[in-house]
């Protein structure tokens, strides 16, 4: 069987910058993310695949391989999804990536001036890695591995059955999202045309992870109308708005902040605070695995704005909030299948499959509540959303093999 390298693709889509940007109100939230979904439309096209689809509008890419196994079984098509976009949190233009080959356990230094170190003093998952090859950034960018790793993989996968015929394979269908960075992902995916009983994303890290359990997650919005009065004159008068916002947070407990938390505990994370004594503004996302404790921490914070107002006066403070997505495994636990099968191919490989719960959401999960039952698996990449983020060429091609041992389990090994 002649495969097809993942990294050779991987190393082209990096190139393109494909940020998304919640502030934009558009689907796409920018156009810049339709130059790799045109790529991918002309390559997908190039390497022979089926029913290839540009939503134009959107900025979604599909794709199927049919199956080729012609022995009466009843074999349910299998779906792969990637997303194109990149955190907006550091620049994805202009990234020049490279590879660290047969990385020693030393520092690496990213930058050319030598300000920006990727170090096992900081990252020291980074010596597990001694002897493979890493893919990373100058310094000066994110990589982008967040999700063009698990899109390059999806893509060596699809052209490696698509040039080897004698694979026997059931359905294959391909995605590639736009905006799952922001939240948005799914808001105009297809399913009835993606055409997948069961599909896997493949967003998640580290060599073995497989997640079928993610947050349960709400934006919480606090709106604080102050009363402005000259400081010279504001005994019994003034409501500095700036200052409630503050008193707000702290009602809420300490510890249940990200930087305490971990696993499958939940938090209250502040993401934005502005305004001054006649206006204020806070955002928070709300986030627990467990549905009871999830339920609990959006009232609290209702609450909090409750108090206030009997405390300043109706109307002080304005509370709201708004679900976001779910725990994935209400879904998952009905096709538990998806997950053994994943297990099976990683233990045959040698692997060992991690039961990683999501501090975060996917793809995979607004899927799976749209009726799609969707894991995530893992990509090979490492420290997102940042400069310091790298990739092992070695990891990333496990991935392809790993795709490919799930295509098997329900193509020639179906039972």
């Amino acid at each position: 069987m002649a495969k097809v390298d993942c990294i050779e693709k991987f190393l082209r889509y990096v190139k393109v910058d494909t940020q998304s940007d919640d502030t934009t109100g558009t689907s796409p939230s920018t156009m810049k993310q339709h130059n790799l979904a045109k790529m991918l439309y002309e390559e997908l096209l190039a390497i022979g695949a089926s029913d290839v689809t540009y939503d134009k509008e959107h900025c979604y890419v599909y794709a199927a391989i049919p199956s080729n196994i012609d022995d009466g079984k009843d074999r349910p098509a299998i779906g792969f999804v990637s997303h194109m976009d990149t955190s907006d949190e550091v620049s994805g233009k202009d990234v020049k990536a490279r590879i660290v080959e047969n990385y020693d356990g030393d520092d690496i230094t990213l930058s050319a001036d030598g300000s920006v170190v990727l170090s096992p003093k900081d990252f020291p998952e980074l010596l597990n890695h001694k002897g493979e090859d890493l893919i990373v950034t100058d310094g000066t960018t994110l990589l982008g591995a967040d999700d063009k790793a698990g899109v390059s993989e999806i893509m060596a996968m699809a052209e490696t059955l698509l040039t080897n015929p004698d694979i026997k394979h059931g359905d294959i269908k391909i995605a590639f999202t736009p905006d799952e960075e922001i939240g948005a992902g799914t808001a105009f995916f297809d399913i009835e045309k993606f055409g997948a009983k069961y599909a896997y994303t493949v967003d998640g890290g580290k060599l073995g992870e497989l997640e079928y359990e993610n947050f349960n997650a709400a934006e919480g919005i606090v709106k604080v109308n102050g009363r402005s009065v000259h400081p010279g004159d504001a005994k019994n008068k003034m409501i500095n708005a700036a200052l409630l916002c503050y008193e707000f947070h702290a009602l809420l407990p300490v510890f249940m902040n990200p930087m305490y938390t971990e696993k499958r505990e939940g938090f209250f994370h502040l993401t934005e605070v502005k305004g001054g004594t006649e206006k204020a503004f806070a955002s928070y996302i709300i986030r627990d695995h467990d549905e009871k404790l999830f339920e609990q921490k959006k009232q609290l914070f209702l609450d909090a704005g409750e108090f206030l107002n009997k405390k300043y006066g109706e109307g002080t403070v304005e509370v709201s909030v708004r679900d976001q997505y779910y725990n994935m495994i209400e879904k998952i636990r009905p096709h538990m299948h998806l997950v053994d099968n994943a297990k099976k191919v990683m233990e045959e490989m040698g692997i060992t499959p991690i039961d990683s719960p999501i501090r975060g959401g996917t793809d995979g999960a607004a899927l799976s509540y749209k009726g799609l039952p969707c894991p995530n698996l893992c990509t090979g990449g490492y420290n997102y959303h940042g400069k310091y983020e790298y990739a092992s060429v070695q990891e990333m091609r496990k991935v392809v093999e790993i795709l490919l041992g799930i295509v098997d389990k329900y193509g020639e090994d179906y039972q």
